[in-house]
């Protein structure tokens, strides 16, 4: 963090950020040896001059005198000299270095050698004069005495190594842990917060990248207005709120909008995950806390953003304990404390944003902490028509691309996932050439987004492919009658995803709750695919588990939650979100009531499982033909299933259709600087789903 820190004291000199307490002033740039990083420049230089005193230290290893590969005894030395075999020699210090006349084989393993190196006993030069006697040799040409060496040396060289590594230690890891520790010494940087200080000028998102959510994003554009102006507000004697928590649904844009105030309001913002705060040694989440509040007070005005607050604000005596410390829940009790404790600061704003609001601690979510909770919900079709746009900014589009229509048929969608069907639009259109994105592509990205990439080419057994045909058939029939359910999308026995094939369905407009009807017409449709496959096929197999599983839920929900069972009541008997100890997997009520729920539940599916038989058996010949165009050409959309249920005759070409004619048409010629088109003609082969 003291690099964040020192580079924000950089461009605000005045101000303090936790880390420089007394405000002083590091030079004119912000660093203490006059540049930006002037710690890391003089730490850096020292690296080098390390690094090249070992590199030294390993060049004067290798070439000492024991290391050399052409050292000789002094007895072979002493025969060699006695027999007029050396011509060269030269005596420094205690080393004797010469060369032989001719190659000599010295040594028990015979080596042949002419240089030579002896390191010479004590009293050499003591046993005979060294000059007058080799000079009265025959054969020396050449006698040398030298004296490179010295005792200081003698004793230095063995202790280099040594101090090297010392040094190495000594700058490289004890004095980093000791300035990243700081005060506290090298274990205090546990307790140091390690949130990330943004200014605006290092973030590139405002309001306008933010979309689809109004409401939410009006009422966090009033803290950036308090930021900028805070005298309006404190002019009728009103107080900006301490908290604001973002609540929704994963995707919705909860850190976005955090980001965007970063990009708005002119004050420090300091961001911290919530599991940055817990670490395995006790006490450290709530040392960090108190570091992270201290050091915005010391900017104050700023904003704190704790993302995924769940992670530490939990509902406390919730989890297992055994009488011991609590690491969390003291990290929560520090939280609390700064937030309205006996020393409130105003000036410090704590945004934070969850999706698990229900487990939170009461005390957290209190007027006085988090005074407002900001509701960033699923956005609607105006507000995805929205989302869209923005997206659309960063890549090409079509001339006939109708954002409109792909805004209708994505409910439920949030804005991560209408980004990413804007990006898998992109990279479709890539893979096949396209020199812009059309709505072909933008219509399968978003199939892909929602149910999986379709698998066109796994191969299928027959058998399995008819059962596949003839389920998917069930379902679509029931849905194309029932008037409660969500019209067609389109219907594909290509496996997508975790499944063999899929019915698809686009609710005609954004529902935020839904009636019994829907619900019944739900359970009917689930109830289809495996109905008919055991009706025309005659077997059944595991490919119904998800279907089972829906329908399992749903009527449990309706009997347990929504209070749509005679005989149960208007009473909700599903799980209790209150409880403190999530260990307790009592009920809240006795075995007769589950059991009654229990029988409510199976009858609501029977008696759905022979109303569904009924219009099946009905409808026989509808099943049939859909299942048979199925088979034929593997995907059904809208329009198709209407004429099929109609009577009519469907004439499109299949998928072995298109490919053959897509095979006879001639290759386009190769563009200047481009690649060959390869035979498909010029555009890809249209897909099947």
């Amino acid at each position: 963090m003291s690099d964040s820190n020192n580079d924000r004291n950089s461009r605000k000199p005045s101000r303090n950020t936790g880390n420089n307490p007394q405000g002083q002033n590091n030079g004119p740039n912000g660093g203490p040896n006059g540049g930006p990083n002037g710690m890391k420049v003089g730490r850096g230089m020292l690296g080098w001059i390390l690094v090249g005193a070992l590199a030294v230290m390993f060049w004067m290893l290798i070439n000492r005198p024991g290391t050399r590969s052409n050292e000789i005894s002094y007895t072979d030395f002493r025969t060699a000299f006695e027999q007029d075999k050396v011509t060269e020699v030269t005596l420094d210090g205690d080393e004797l270095r010469g060369k032989f006349a001719e190659e000599q084989k010295l040594g028990p393993q015979g080596t042949g050698v002419k240089d030579f190196r002896v390191v010479v006993p004590p009293g050499f030069t003591s046993q005979f004069s060294f000059v007058d006697y080799v000079s009265d040799r025959r054969g020396i040409t050449k006698v040398t005495v030298e004296n490179s060496q010295n005792l200081v040396v003698n004793l230095l060289i063995p202790l280099l190594p040594w101090v090297l590594i010392i040094l190495f230690f000594y700058f490289f890891v004890f004095r980093a842990l000791r300035n990243s520790a700081g005060a506290g010494g090298m274990l205090g940087n546990f307790g140091r917060s390690r949130h990330k200080v943004t200014a605006k000028e290092n973030t590139n998102i405002t309001f306008d990248d933010v979309a689809g959510i109004q409401e939410a994003k009006d009422e966090v554009q009033e803290i950036v207005e308090f930021l900028k102006n805070p005298k309006k507000f404190q002019r009728l004697g009103g107080r900006i709120p301490r908290g604001v928590l973002l609540v929704g649904e994963p995707g919705t844009g909860k850190t976005l909008l955090a980001k965007a105030i970063a990009g708005e309001a002119d004050a420090p913002f300091f961001s911290i995950s919530g599991s940055d705060f817990v670490e395995m040694f006790v006490g450290v989440g709530a040392s960090r806390v108190r570091d992270l509040f201290k050091q915005a007070k010391d900017n104050a005005p700023c904003i704190i953003f704790l993302d995924e607050i769940d992670a530490v604000g939990r509902r406390r005596g919730s989890g297992f304990s055994s009488g011991g410390h609590d690491e969390r829940e003291q990290t929560l009790n520090a939280i609390l404390v700064e937030m309205d404790g006996f020393e409130t600061n105003d000036q410090v704003i704590v945004v934070a944003s969850t999706n698990r609001v229900d487990v939170l601690d009461p005390a957290l979510i209190r007027p006085g902490r988090f005074d407002r909770q900001v509701y960033v919900p699923l956005p609607d079709v105006k507000g995805r028509l929205e989302i869209l746009k923005v997206h659309a900014r960063k890549v090409k589009l079509g001339p006939v691309v109708d954002m409109l229509r792909l805004a209708r048929a994505t409910p439920g969608f949030s804005g991560a996932d209408l980004a990413a069907i804007i990006n898998e639009a992109a990279l479709g259109a890539t893979l096949v050439n396209k020199d812009f994105i059309e709505q072909d592509d933008l219509e399968e990205a978003r199939d892909k987004v929602r149910w999986g990439r379709a698998k066109k080419s796994r191969i299928v057994d027959e058998k399995e492919r008819i059962a596949t045909a003839y389920h998917e058939a069930g379902h679509t029939v029931v849905q194309f009658l029932d008037k409660d359910a969500d019209p067609i999308h389109k219907v594909t026995v290509i496996p997508r995803g975790n499944f063999g094939g899929a019915m698809m369905t686009l609710p005609q407009k954004d529902a935020t709750t839904h009636s019994r009807k829907w619900c019944i017409a739900n359970i009917r449709c689930g109830l289809a695919g495996r109905i008919a496959e055991e009706m025309f096929t005659g077997d059944v197999n595991t490919g119904a588990y998800g279907d089972i599983q829906m329908v399992t839920r749903t009527a449990r929900a309706m009997v347990r939650d929504y209070g749509m069972s005679e005989r149960v009541g208007f009473v909700y008997y599903g799980d209790d979100s209150s409880k403190t100890n999530s260990f307790d997997t009592s009920k809240d009520y006795s075995q007769e009531t589950a059991r009654i729920i229990d029988e409510e539940v199976k009858n609501l599916i029977d008696k759905l499982e022979v109303e569904t038989k009924k219009i099946l058996d009905s409808n026989r010949e509808r099943v049939e033909a859909i299942a048979k165009a199925l088979i034929k050409y593997e995907t059904l959309d809208a329009n198709d299933v209407d004429r099929i249920m109609r009577g009519d005759i469907l004439t499109k070409p299949t998928i072995s259709d298109l490919l053959d004619k897509e095979a006879k048409r001639p290759p386009t010629p190769k563009p200047e600087g481009g690649e060959p088109n390869l035979g498909l003609g010029g555009g890809p082969v249209p897909s099947p789903a």
